[in-house]
């Protein structure tokens, strides 16, 4: 794409942001559809030759197969420019590419075959598989950032596994953590929603026109019509759906957004909590030669990455989230209204794409605060209330959460009053020298444990 395709995109899919999902147009490009269709007719057709009982379309020898296989694993963008023009004429997309078929197969040893190309089919046979392939591909796309992203926050969650932080609840001080195990939080609930993203195999169907095989009986009775589709769809790493209408439920496709989505959602709630941190000044983020933070500021560097991804990832669920909803939805046996909005697949994995891309390149930006983190720490030694409290329960005393309560809600506590008050309690020794010995900055239980060990 040059400058000027960029300038005129409507989309900035394909114009401001077409950089970073330039892997997408092979998969979710009309010449990516029609690619994926032609491999489906090339598979059907190959699958024909190869049953024993449907003697007039013969087998194939090992020449006819590789070259019957050449015609999908070689199809150029200008043998989908020749689909098109045929479509011009056809004005139906899946018979165009039947009849770009066989005009590949005219003057060849596949011509004889030629009338088994799209047998017993309806397009949608030919859509939904497309569709699915489109699917596959595109998540392999994602799932490969998604792990990248997983694995640059678990990295960093074993490096700051010890480093202190004043957590915030309700955005109020609360129990202290550490980075790392913040981190480690995120990073594994990124990778649970890839676990369930992994486990979709995309469901597709090769039925005929209502679900029911009823061309294909029509013209072989006695072949098992349901073992051969399978056997076409599992070849081509699908799984078959036995019971369906003219076209495939899309329940597959909507269980596939809705994972995504899920996925979208934790980054999108870390890169909002990363925008809070780097607010706070817990996180610095590292300055680029010759990049403006503000028009008028020059002093800012803003945590413009996040604020991108958040952004892009919203669009991707509205998008995600609406096919979802509308795409298990169809009168009776079919209509059209999946068909344009199937169109959009690519545009949800193109903002996911955009913003996963955009929350990696802020995370390569972040420097930790130290200095800042210990100096909240310090600043909120009433914290401290919930360790006391609890000591003074487990060994009997009496009211200790009232007497926390008085001492500490709603004000400012020194590390002067924490420890004269725990002084005068009638603890014992070794319980009263823990409590004295304890500050904000360790006071964080087992999270450097858990950010370390939650990868074993």
């Amino acid at each position: 794409m040059d400058v000027l395709d960029e300038l005129i995109a409507i989309s900035p899919i394909d114009g401001r942001y077409a950089g970073k999902c330039a892997e997408l147009k092979e998969i979710f490009s009309e010449y990516g559809l029609v690619k994926r269709r032609v491999l489906v007719e090339c598979a059907w057709l190959e699958a024909l030759c190869d049953a024993r009982d449907i003697k007039e379309c013969k087998s194939l020898s090992a020449k006819e197969r590789a070259l019957l296989r050449s015609i999908a694993s070689e199809f150029s963008v200008d043998d989908a420019a020749r689909v098109k023009e045929i479509e011009r004429t056809t004005n139906h997309d899946v018979k165009a590419v039947e009849y770009f078929l066989k005009e590949k197969v005219a003057g060849t040893a596949l011509e004889s075959r030629s009338e088994f190309i799209h047998f017993a089919c309806t397009s949608e046979d030919i859509n939904n598989m497309s569709h699915a392939l489109m699917l596959r591909d595109g998540k392999a796309v994602l799932r490969g950032l998604m792990d990248e992203t997983e694995g640059k926050l678990a990295e960093m969650a074993k490096a700051w596994a010890k480093v202190p932080m004043l957590a915030h609840t309700h955005g109020q001080p609360a129990s202290p953590t550490t980075v790392g195990k913040e981190l480690a939080v995120v990073a594994a609930r990124l990778k649970r929603q890839a676990g369930e993203i992994d486990r979709l195999v995309m469901p597709a169907k090769m039925n005929g026109a209502v679900g029911n095989f009823n061309a294909h009986l029509s013209a072989y009775p006695d072949t098992d019509w349901e073992k051969l589709a399978d056997k076409v769809i599992t070849r081509l790493g699908l799984r078959q759906n036995r019971l369906t209408t003219q076209i495939e439920s899309h329940d597959g496709i909507a269980e596939l957004f809705d994972a995504i989505s899920r996925w979208n959602s934790v980054l999108l709630d870390f890169d909002r909590d990363v925008w809070m941190y780097v607010s706070m000044g817990y996180f610095k983020q590292k300055t680029v030669k010759g990049e403006i933070g503000s028009s008028t500021m020059p002093h800012k560097v803003n945590p413009i990455d996040f604020e991108n991804s958040e952004g892009n990832l919203g669009l991707a669920n509205a998008v995600f989230g609406f096919m979802a909803r509308k795409l298990p939805v169809s009168r009776m046996q079919r209509d059209l209204t999946d068909s344009t909005t199937l169109r959009n697949m690519g545009v949800g994995f193109g903002y996911t794409l955009i913003a996963i891309r955009s929350t990696l390149k802020g995370l390569g930006k972040l420097e930790l605060n130290e200095a800042r983190l210990a100096e909240d720490l310090d600043r909120n030694w009433e914290v401290l209330a919930e360790p006391i409290q609890t000591v003074m329960r487990k060994v009997g005393m009496d009211r200790p959460y009232e007497r926390l309560k008085e001492l500490t809600r709603g004000r400012r506590v020194t590390a002067e009053i924490m420890q004269d008050f725990v002084k005068a309690l009638p603890l014992p020794k070794a319980d009263k020298a823990r409590l004295m010995k304890l500050t904000p900055a360790t006071y964080t239980g087992l999270a450097e444990t858990l950010a370390k060990t939650a990868w074993e």
